[in-house]
């Protein structure tokens, strides 16, 4: 089907489909090839959307997973594709996925958290750390990017097909150890940190942290010594304490 017409009423519907962000949202867009394959090299979090529509530049040559995944393909205009693409030029290849439920049950054993991490670019690079040091599940509380919108696919590179990602209002506190990263005097140092698992890392929003939020007393604020400097971006502590947790746990 070649759609040429941001008037058409299937490119409209298709518009409207994608817009909606963050627990409203139910479908998404993976733009361009190197996102597309990053999903299907995917872990757990690939299970997470199900695709359901191929779209392909107007000119531009079929992909192997275009036959692979055995979709509907709509052959769009580069006008219509540079609009849903967001970007200069518009992306060769893009992917219509259909997000699945979240996670249920008892988090994981290792659980990455963040909490009011506003922009995407952060959130992808924590997540990205946090699957490449072992963890397995990331918690999203409230005022957190959407992981899983166009642009916060592309920038993060599909950070969030690599673990599972569920949102939660309140923290699900269990008998798992539970750290908020913090810098504020009190704060228990790195070193001294019980990081065996059950485990969960909480990352704060990268302006005020933890100042404006009420940490419950079963969350113990942990520090990363820092020289020179008032305090690391969010993505860069958050991927500091995944590590050690890897390092220490023998990885």
């Amino acid at each position: 089907m070649q759609l040429t017409s941001k008037a058409n009423p299937r490119f409209r519907a298709l518009r409207e489909e994608v817009r909606p962000s963050g627990p409203k949202r139910r479908t998404t867009l993976l733009l361009g090839t190197k996102l597309i394959e990053a999903w299907a090299s995917s872990g757990p979090g690939r299970e997470r959307l199900r695709p359901i529509r191929w779209l392909r530049l107007e000119g531009a040559r079929p992909h192997p997973l275009e036959k692979a995944l055995a979709l509907d393909c709509w052959e769009l205009g580069e006008a219509l594709m540079r609009e849903l693409g967001e970007a200069g030029s518009p992306p060769p290849h893009a992917l219509v996925a259909e997000l699945g439920p979240e996670p249920q049950g008892p988090l994981a054993h290792r659980t990455v958290g963040a909490w009011g991490v506003q922009d995407p670019g952060n959130l992808g690079a924590i997540l990205r750390a946090a699957a490449a040091f072992g963890f397995q599940e990331a918690l999203l509380g409230p005022g957190c990017a959407d992981p899983f919108s166009p642009r916060a696919l592309r920038g993060s590179m599909g950070a969030a097909f690599l673990i599972p990602v569920r949102r939660c209002a309140e923290l699900p506190l269990d008998g798992a150890r539970w750290y908020a990263l913090d810098g504020a005097p009190g704060a228990l140092p790195l070193a001294q940190a019980d990081l065996s698992a059950p485990l969960r890392l909480l990352v704060g929003n990268e302006g005020h942290g933890w100042a404006q939020l009420e940490v419950p007393e079963a969350v113990q604020r942990l520090a990363i010594p820092v020289q020179g400097v008032e305090s690391l971006n969010a993505a860069v502590a958050a991927g500091i304490a995944c590590y050690e947790a890897a390092r220490r746990g023998g990885w």
